[in-house]
């Protein structure tokens, strides 16, 4: 299953590996234990951050990761299951049944 996680790095942690010039490497090292499908990065909530799309095969999945962008750049991170295109067709059939019981 494919979730977004959407992190923010707070600014003084931030700051600190900029200055310090690990926040590249750090983030580096995050994209490649997590692989994500996609990765961007640009300002959450006024600050640093960046959105993933990974996939995890069951929610015990979660702790590895989300735990390095805690650990590595003191992210605060949310997690949002997400679909692509294809995976809403298949739900076309369900979503049917649905507006039909409750629309």
């Amino acid at each position: 299953m494919r979730f977004m996680l959407t992190f923010r790095i707070p600014m003084d942690a931030g700051n600190a590996m900029i200055k310090d010039g690990t926040i590249g490497e750090v983030l580096q090292s995050v994209l490649e234990d997590l692989k994500p499908e996609a990765a961007y990065f640009g300002d959450i909530e006024g600050g640093r951050g960046g959105y993933l799309v990974v996939n995890m095969e069951d929610a015990s999945q979660i702790p590895a990761m989300t735990e390095p962008l805690f650990l590595g750049v003191g992210a605060t991170v949310k997690a949002h299951p997400v679909m692509i295109p294809e995976d809403l067709q298949k739900a076309g059939p369900d979503l049917e049944q649905v507006a039909q019981k409750y629309g």
